[in-house]
């Protein structure tokens, strides 16, 4: 079973790569600081409103696996918690480093780490070495993700 999961987490990872065309950009550095990144990955404002339409976008395969408030979103996933609430759990901080690298608070995870390019495995030869989003992408997502509250 934990294979199987692995395999899709794989081929999850393999689809975001390539329906976003995943962004040749070097990596900002961050500096992890216990269970967070604390400071933005970019220096200028993030918006909330693009950050839900990453997360709700088919292309960034969030809604595959997590389920949240999105009325428009006809299918959403199970395989992961629901994001309603998820400004109440975590700090803008928690939800970054989950954002660029989950596999730091469960390295058995099938989400994909959107923002490392080394480390990897299955990898496609044309996305290797590049991050599945961008830093302001991250930031947008998280500028999202803390309005979530019950």
């Amino acid at each position: 079973m934990a294979r199987a999961f692995l395999h899709i987490a794989a081929l999850i990872a393999a689809g975001v790569a390539l329906a976003c065309g995943a962004r040749a950009d070097e990596l900002v550095r961050y500096k992890i600081i216990g269970d967070t990144i604390p400071e933005p990955l970019t220096g200028s404002p993030a918006d909330p409103a693009r950050g839900r339409a990453l997360v709700v976008a088919r292309t960034t395969t969030c809604i595959l696996c997590h389920s949240g408030p999105f009325p428009e979103a006809r299918f959403q996933g199970d395989l992961a918690p629901d994001l309603t609430g998820t400004g109440n759990w975590w700090s803008a901080g928690q939800l970054r480093l989950r954002l660029v690298d989950a596999s730091r608070y469960n390295p058995q995870t099938i989400m994909p780490s959107y923002y490392r390019n080394d480390g990897l495995v299955r990898v496609g030869r044309n996305f290797a070495g590049k991050p599945i989003l961008s830093a302001a992408e991250i930031e947008d997502i998280v500028a999202f993700l803390v309005t979530l509250r019950n």
